[in-house]
């Protein structure tokens, strides 16, 4: 039986490593089907991407195997097999088009994920999410209430098994420890084109502020709030006639396309991250 696996590594940059790559999938029995690299010169750091088919070794000794390897070329590295879509649990507040347009694409069969749960401190989307099949978890938080809120939310990531949290305009700030739980797995849709206008209501400073382009961010989540590495961006046109309601509407189209091309392009582990940066194998 033939598994297709994906192969994501970084590690100090240096002549063969490649070949090795190449030749360690070659001599049991892998054929790459798809295989990027990029060599950062100012970290002097090395990364790939390798998706790979094969039926003569199991997943578990092509770990083992692996590992071997990744220490001779000090490499960070993960392997995963593309019949196992990703585990995802969905944030989201009071505004819904970023996670129905989430639910849509995956059952649509555009988004390779697990839809296991959606947690919000509403109850706006409770029957959106029904009509998708996925259990809801309203719990409400305040500032008193926030630290056994974020316990529960965690217990519920925990018990999803969820390789993927997407803050789908989920308007509350992480405490440092769920960021620093959720590190590396936790996307967020800002709606600004940062690093410009962070923090509350962007749209109101971009309309302050006069400009003549909007935008929105996708970016994993750290405890410096919207200074999480970026990882897609784009932008929409506007001009000194559009009022704060307008720059709001003509920014959910941007918010969700924005979002879903990020959740996409991690679900299929084309982003691997360099310090406050990241590389992405489209």
């Amino acid at each position: 039986m033939t598994t297709t696996y994906i192969l994501t590594l970084s590690c100090p940059d240096r002549t063969g490593i490649v070949h090795a790559v190449s030749g360690f999938l070659l001599e049991r029995g892998g054929n790459i089907e798809e295989a990027a690299q990029y060599n950062d010169h100012d970290t002097g750091l090395f990364f790939m991407r390798v998706q790979f088919a094969c039926d003569q070794i199991g997943a578990e000794a092509l770990r083992e195997q692996l590992g071997a390897l990744a220490q001779t070329f000090q490499m960070q590295w993960n392997l995963h097999t593309t019949a196992q879509p990703m585990r995802t649990v969905i944030m989201v507040s009071k505004e819904g088009h970023c996670l129905n347009d989430l639910l849509f694409r995956w059952k649509s069969g555009l988004l390779p994920l697990d839809i296991r749960a959606i947690v919000s401190n509403h109850r706006e989307f409770y029957q959106l999410a029904a009509s998708y099949n996925v259990p809801f978890h309203h719990i409400p938080v305040t500032a008193d209430t926030k630290a056994q809120v974020e316990a529960k939310q965690y217990e519920i990531i925990q018990a999803e098994g969820a390789e993927l949290v997407v803050l789908a305009r989920y308007m509350q700030i992480l405490s440092d420890d769920l960021c620093r739980k959720l590190s590396g797995r936790a996307i967020n849709i800002h709606h600004s084109f940062l690093p410009s206008f962070k923090g509350a209501k962007p749209y109101y400073q971009a309309h302050d502020r006069g400009v003549k382009l909007i935008g929105a961010t996708a970016h994993y989540v750290t405890a410096d709030l919207d200074e999480g590495p970026i990882i897609e961006q784009d932008v929409a046109r506007v001009d000194h006639s559009k009022t704060v309601e307008d720059l709001t509407t003509i920014g959910r189209d941007t918010e969700s396309q924005v979002l879903a091309r990020a959740v996409k392009w991690h679900s299929e582990h084309r982003v691997l991250l360099n310090g406050h940066k990241t590389v992405i194998f489209k």
